[in-house]
C-alpha cells in the first residue's frame, strides 16, 4: 500500500480535453464520502458527452493523492465471524465497512499503564509504518533500567473506527503472547496516555534485511541466503504453531539485532497479524507482495493445499547442509491424521502404499514430527500424544487461536496407536505431492505396490458402501471407471481418486 501521487504534466502541446476527445468538468461536489482517507476519483467525468452550459473549462486540475491507502483491517473477518455465530447475519453477508463507526463515541482506553514518561526517555525516530512510528528510548527505572529499547508509538488520533482500535489491541496482545523464539522481536510492555499507545520492544540496531540486500547490489550468495531463509522459516513456523499468521512478510519487516554480518534476524511489525485455526482459510488481501523472490516455488503456490508449510520447508533438501535447524511441531499433521482415521480401510491401504514411495527428505520431515509427538519405548504414539505435544509447545497465543481445541478433537478420537509406518501414511498431503513435478511417478509406483499387495477384486456395490454412497446415487454409472473390467480390481484412476478421500458428498454435488 504505497503512496499514490498525480504525475505532473510538463510539456503537453494539446489540452487534456482534446487528447481525450471530450470536455471535462471540474469536480466541485462536496458530498461526504464513507471513507475518510479517500478522495473521489475524477474519472467518471472523463466520459461525459457534453459540457455544462457557459463552461469555459477545458481540463481538470491535477489531483494529488497524498494519503496512503491503509490495508484492509484483519479484525473485519473476526467481527463477521462473531456476527454469524450469534445469528445476526446470514453467512457471506457479514460486511463491516471500516468507516461506519465514525459517528459513534469511541472508547480509546486500552487499560495499559499510563506512566510511560516515568519509566522511559524517548530518543530519535528510527522507523515509520502504516499507523505509527518507532523511536529509540532508554529505560530510567524498572527491570530494564539503563537499557536501550525501541518504542512503537501509535497515535490515538489515527484510530478513527472501532476496528482500528481493535487492530491495535490485537497487535499488542499477539506481541505479548508470542515469546521465546530467538528470531522474534521481544515485547516488554505497553503503555498509553491521552494521545498515544506506546509498545516497548527490543531494540534492533542492525537495520532492515532490505537494506542489506540492496547494499549487496540486490544479490545474496546461495550460502548466505540459506542462513537468512532458515531464520525466516523458523519464526514463521513458530508463529503458525501458535495459530498466528503475520500477513506482512517482506524484507522491511525483518531487522538485524546488530550491525555484525552474523547478527540474528528478528521478525517485527505484527500490525496486520491475526489468529487463525488450523482448518480455517483467510481470504483478505493485506500487506505488500514483495517477498519471496530467493524462495522455493512450492512456497509460492496460490493453492494453500499444495503449498509447503514453513516446517516442511525447513526439511527441504536445499537446506540439508545447514546446522542446528530446529523443526517445530506442524499442526497440518493434526488435520491429516483426523482425515486418515475417518477414512475407509481401502483408502488407508492406498495411503500406506503411497507412503512407501516417499523420498528421504519427506521421510526426514515425518520422522521429526513423529519424534516431537513423543512415541513410547516401543515406537508407538496414541491420540493423546497429539494434545500433550501441542500443550508442551504452546504460548498464550495458542489459547486465542484455539489451536488447542483442534488438538482436543484429535485426542478424543478412539483409535489404535500408530507406529511410524502408519503415521507416515496418515500424514501424507496428497495435494502437496500432486504439486511436485514427479507426482505421476509417485502415483504409478504407489499403484504398482498397491496392486501387488492390497488390490483385490471389488464389487461395485462394495465400493459404493466403502465410500458411503447413498442408494440414490447411480453407482454403476459413477463408479464404472474406478474398477478394471478385466479382473474387477481398482483401476489407477480409482486409486488416485481414492487417495483424495472422495466422499458421498462429492458425488452428490457432481
Amino acid at each position: 500500500m504505497g503512496l499514490c501521487h498525480g504525475k505532473p504534466i510538463e510539456d503537453n502541446p494539446k489540452p487534456i480535453s482534446e487528447n481525450l476527445g471530450s470536455s471535462i468538468q471540474t469536480e466541485t461536489s462536496t458530498t461526504p464520502t464513507a471513507f475518510p482517507f479517500y478522495t473521489p476519483s475524477p474519472l467518471p467525468n472523463l466520459f461525459k458527452t457534453s459540457s455544462p452550459a457557459n463552461s469555459s473549462l477545458s481540463s481538470t486540475p491535477l489531483r494529488f493523492f497524498k494519503r496512503p491507502f491503509p490495508p484492509p483491517s484483519p479484525a473485519k473477518h473476526i467481527r463477521a465471524l462473531l456476527a454469524r455465530r450469534h445469528g445476526s447475519v446470514k453467512p457471506n453477508a457479514a460486511s463491516i465497512p471500516e468507516g461506519s463507526e465514525c459517528d459513534v463515541a469511541l472508547d480509546k482506553n486500552f487499560g495499559y499503564s499510563k506512566h510511560f514518561a516515568t519509566y522511559y526517555d524517548l530518543g530519535d525516530e528510527v522507523g515509520r509504518g502504516h499507523f505509527g512510528y518507532t523511536c529509540s528510548a532508554r529505560a530510567k527505572k524498572g527491570s530494564l533500567k539503563g537499557q536501550q529499547v525501541a518504542i512503537k508509538i501509535i497515535p490515538k488520533s489515527k484510530m478513527t473506527t472501532a476496528i482500528a482500535i481493535e487492530d491495535v489491541r490485537r497487535e499488542v496482545k499477539i506481541l505479548r503472547a508470542l515469546t521465546g523464539h530467538k528470531n522474534l522481536v521481544q515485547c516488554y510492555d505497553a503503555y498509553e496516555d491521552d494521545d498515544n499507545v506506546y509498545v516497548v520492544m527490543e531494540l534492533c540496531e542492525g537495520g532492515e534485511l532490505l537494506d542489506r540486500i540492496l547494499s549487496r547490489g540486490g544479490k545474496y550468495s546461495e550460502e548466505d541466503a540459506k542462513v537468512i531463509m532458515v531464520q525466516i522459516l523458523s519464526v514463521v513456523a513458530y508463529c503458525h504453531l501458535q495459530g498466528v499468521v503475520h500477513r506482512d512478510l517482506k524484507p522491511e519487516n525483518f531487522l538485524f539485532k546488530s550491525k555484525e554480518e552474523s547478527s540474528t534476524l528478528k521478525a517485527i511489525d505484527f500490525g496486520l497479524s491475526d489468529y487463525v485455526k488450523p482448518d480455517e482459510r483467510l481470504n483478505d488481501i493485506v500487506g505488500i507482495d514483495r517477498f519471496g523472490q530467493e524462495q522455493n516455488r512450492s512456497l509460492l503456490n496460490k493453492d494453500y493445499r499444495k503449498r509447503l508449510t514453513a516446517a516442511q520447508a525447513l526439511c527441504h533438501p536445499w537446506l540439508a547442509d545447514q546446522q542446528d535447524i530446529k523443526v517445530p511441531l506442524d499442526t497440518i499433521t493434526y488435520k491429516l491424521v483426523i482425515s486418515y482415521i475417518c477414512s475407509s480401510s481401502l483408502r488407508k491401504s492406498a495411503l500406506g502404499a503411497l507412503a512407501k514411495t516417499l523420498n528421504a527428505a519427506q521421510l526426514g520431515y515425518l520422522q521429526k514430527q513423529f519424534t516431537l509427538l513423543g512415541p513410547n519405548k516401543n515406537g508407538f504414539i496414541s491420540m493423546q500424544n497429539f494434545k500433550t505435544a501441542l500443550i508442551k509447545n504452546s504460548t498464550e497465543a495458542t489459547k486465542d487461536s484455539r489451536v488447542v481445541d483442534y488438538a482436543n478433537l484429535v485426542s478424543s478420537v478412539q483409535y489404535r496407536k500408530l507406529d511410524f509406518e502408519e503415521f507416515c501414511a496418515a500424514s501424507i498431503s496428497i495435494y502437496q505431492l500432486e504439486a511436485m513435478d514427479n507426482w505421476e511417478q509417485h502415483a504409478r509406483h504407489a499403484y504398482d505396490l498397491f496392486d501387488k499387495d492390497g488390490n483385490r477384486p471389488i464389487m461395485i456395490e462394495e465400493l459404493a458402501s466403502e465410500l458411503g454412497l447413498s442408494p440414490s446415487v447411480p453407482v454403476h454409472v459413477v463408479l464404472q471407471d474406478w474398477i478394471r473390467h478385466s479382473d474387477g480390481k481398482l483401476s489407477f484412476l480409482g486409486f488416485v481418486r481414492l487417495l483424495h478421500g472422495v466422499s458421498s458428498r462429492s458425488f452428490q454435488k457432481a
